[in-house]
């Protein structure tokens, strides 16, 4: 495998925009964001980002028993003529619970960390001031603990796992991963 910050297989257009976002297990978090997004995505893909660089060969495997510090997350192409950097991290903010350390639900360990990994500092700005905002607005009571910083690298996971819920309709899903429609108080 060959690091970058990119997917390798991630399909892009001459216009698309990338944004890799971290939510729990990368399974739910893809399904979330392909039913909110029908139109606009150009491709998702689930990986494992900003871990330890010189860790050696990275799968699912490794990544679970947390030594390697990866986060399983999603990366996303998307046209912001048709869907914007706001409206995705809309979305992310209200799909899990940004107050959770290193968990989501009962899936615990650093691999399960919030995150926004930006492709552009454009968007790291952005993305801080979602944060601060839904902090107040969304989290009044729990502090916010979702790390904002720029994607360094980035590892496809298994073909097995890319759009996992479809290929397997009964699959594990977290029960924290669902639209929000009112703050947590």
């Amino acid at each position: 495998m060959t690091t970058s910050k990119i997917s390798p297989t991630l399909s892009t257009t001459r216009t698309s925009k990338l944004l890799t976002l971290s939510a729990g297990c990368f399974w739910g978090v893809e399904r979330v964001f392909r039913k909110q997004f029908p139109v606009g995505l150009v491709d998702v893909k689930v990986g494992y980002a900003n871990g330890i660089p010189n860790v050696g060969e990275v799968n699912y495997e490794k990544v679970c028993t947390g030594a390697t510090d990866f986060v399983e997350s999603i990366q996303i192409a998307y046209e912001p003529s048709e869907v914007t950097a706001e409206q995705l991290l809309d979305i992310f903010f209200r799909m899990h619970d940004p107050t959770t350390v290193n968990s989501q639900g009962p899936d615990v360990g650093t691999q399960y960390r919030s995150a926004i990994l930006t492709h552009e500092e454009e968007d790291a700005a952005l993305a801080a001031a979602f944060k601060e905002d839904y902090q107040v607005k969304w989290y009044p009571k729990d502090k916010i603990v979702t790390i904002v910083e720029p994607i360094q690298i980035w590892y496809d996971a298994e073909d097995y796992h890319q759009q996992y819920l479809n290929k397997n309709p009964g699959g594990y899903e977290c029960p924290s991963h669902f639209i929000r429609t009112k703050p947590k108080i």
